[in-house]
Order: C-alpha cells, then sequence, then structure tokens
C-alpha cells in the first residue's frame, strides 16, 4: 500500500511510524521542512508527498488544523485523481467535511471525514507512536452513510494503524459529541489548573489532580481552533456545567448537607448508569 500523510506532528507522526513499520510505502509533506528530512533519515517515511505522487496514493491522510486541511484540498484537488480516499484526521468535522466533499465532487476524489480517537498531551512528532492508535475507537464520516462497499474499503486502508473500533456518524452527531467528551474537558483541565492552591500542591495530590490536569498541557493555537469550529456546542456544556457546578456551591453555602449527598449520589448514580 501506497499511503500519503500531509501534517508530521502528533497524529500523522504517528500514522507514519505505524505504517512504515508494516511495511507500507509512506509519503508526506510538512510545513517544516527539516522535520520532513528527519523523518526520511529515521526511516517513518520514504519521501515527500507531492502533487506528483499523491494521485498513486491508496491513502492520503490529512493530519493538520480544519483551516489548513480544507485549504490543502482546495490547492491539490486537481491532482489527487480517482485512486486514493483522502481521510481528514480533524477533532472537529462540520466545517472540514462540508468543504471536503464538494471539493470531492467538484475534483472526482474519494473524500471521508475522520477523527482518531487517540493522542496524548503531547504534540509534535518526537512524540509520535506507531502503536498509538492500536485498540483505539476512529470515527469516519463518509459521504453517503449506507456504503458498505466505501466502508469496507475504508476499514481495509485503516487496518495497518490497528484501530480497535470504527465508528460511522454524521459530522453534526460528531461535532454535538465531541464537545462533551474531548472539547469540554480540556477546558475544565485548563481551567482547573489556573487556581492559585495549584502553586503548593506538591506533597497534596496523587491520581485525582494527575487526571484532572493531565489535557491542561495542550497546544493552545490547535485546541482555541478547534474550540471555535465547533462553539456553538461547547457553549452549551460549558453553561450545562456551570450550572451543575452551582448547585454544588449552593449547597455548601447553605450548609445543606442532605441536598449536597443527594446531589453527589446522583453523580454517582449516572456514572455507573452511563459507565457500567
Amino acid at each position: 500500500m501506497k499511503v500519503g500523510i500531509v501534517g508530521l506532528g502528533l497524529i500523522g507522526g504517528s500514522f507514519a511510524k505505524a505504517y512504515s513499520a508494516k511495511g507500507h510505502q509512506v509519503l508526506a509533506d510538512d510545513i517544516d521542512k527539516a522535520m520532513l528530512d528527519f523523518a526520511v533519515i529515521s526511516g517513518s517515511i520514504s519521501g515527500k508527498l507531492t502533487k506528483d505522487n499523491m494521485k498513486d496514493c491508496d491513502l492520503i491522510l490529512i493530519c493538520v488544523y480544519p483551516l489548513a486541511a480544507i485549504e490543502f484540498m482546495k490547492e491539490n484537488g486537481p491532482f489527487i485523481g480517482s485512486k486514493p480516499v483522502v481521510i481528514d484526521c480533524c477533532g472537529t468535522k462540520a466545517g472540514v467535511a462540508k468543504e471536503g466533499m464538494k471539493l470531492a465532487e467538484e475534483y472526482g476524489f474519494t473524500y471521508v471525514g475522520g477523527h482518531p480517537m487517540a493522542g496524548t498531551q503531547y504534540s509534535g512528532f518526537a512524540h509520535a507512536m506507531k502503536e498509538m492508535y492500536v485498540g483505539a475507537p476512529m470515527v469516519i464520516v463518509p459521504p453517503v452513510y449506507d456504503d458498505i462497499k466505501l466502508l469496507d474499503r475504508i476499514k481495509k486502508l485503516l487496518e495497518p494503524a490497528g484501530f480497535g473500533h470504527i465508528s460511522v456518524t454524521t459530522a453534526e452527531e460528531h461535532d454535538a459529541m465531541i464537545a462533551f467528551t474531548s472539547q469540554l474537558a480540556h477546558v475544565v483541565s485548563n481551567a482547573y489548573i489556573k487556581s492559585p492552591t495549584a502553586k503548593n500542591h506538591k506533597g497534596f495530590s496523587a491520581g485525582s489532580y494527575r487526571d484532572l490536569t493531565r489535557v491542561a498541557w495542550l497546544n493552545a493555537p490547535m485546541w482555541a481552533e478547534l474550540f471555535m469550529e465547533n462553539k456553538d456546542n461547547l457553549i452549551f456544556e460549558i453553561d450545562t456545567i456551570i450550572k451543575s457546578l452551582s448547585e454544588y456551591r449552593d449547597a455548601l453555602e447553605k450548609n445543606d448537607l442532605e441536598g449536597l449527598t443527594k446531589i453527589l449520589e446522583e453523580g454517582k448514580r449516572l456514572k455507573e448508569e452511563i459507565d457500567g
């Protein structure tokens, strides 16, 4: 298989290492030419992805920010051809999927929205891992929901990455869910660490602190763009958690032990119902 990868950060770099480790030819492009050269020297890729060779790829993975992904498809749409399946790996789907599907129809290439549900708090090629996607979910947004032939083709193309499960959804459903499962968690973690008490936590913290603050260490420009792309869904989730936090605060202020116990029990019950 010949795979093209656009962007050699954590996501694209991990794809490059995974496919190369399985013996597939990987071509890549990145705005950092020194990083591109290093990826060749390290054996993660075999060369540069260009307008001349992208049409020969079986799969092209676009692993950059949403606006950059759209720009790549606009600029390179005439050169992709009918052979590759193009999958963007952006963290939001509505904007990029709409443009991707429109450009695919205009230029005659096959486009599918995608979002690999894996990562770390770190960024960049240096932190990329060939096993990062092993067992992880992959969400795809195809142009036609029930095209079994295309879905089977995508499954086979992504097999070397080692995903544990592939989910099919719409761009709108994806973005609404991601606002809760990922984006809100990053906002809460980033806000939590801003407490003045945090500076003196050493010796007083364990797993709870570590788990809650892990994703506060984020790539700010990337997450800011993703938040803006999905702002309506994220604002809803932020408003919801502010409302819930106010209930805890009010119970404390009123010395309402019974009420506080009740809302704590409610949260515990919901966690049991949702996650078993």
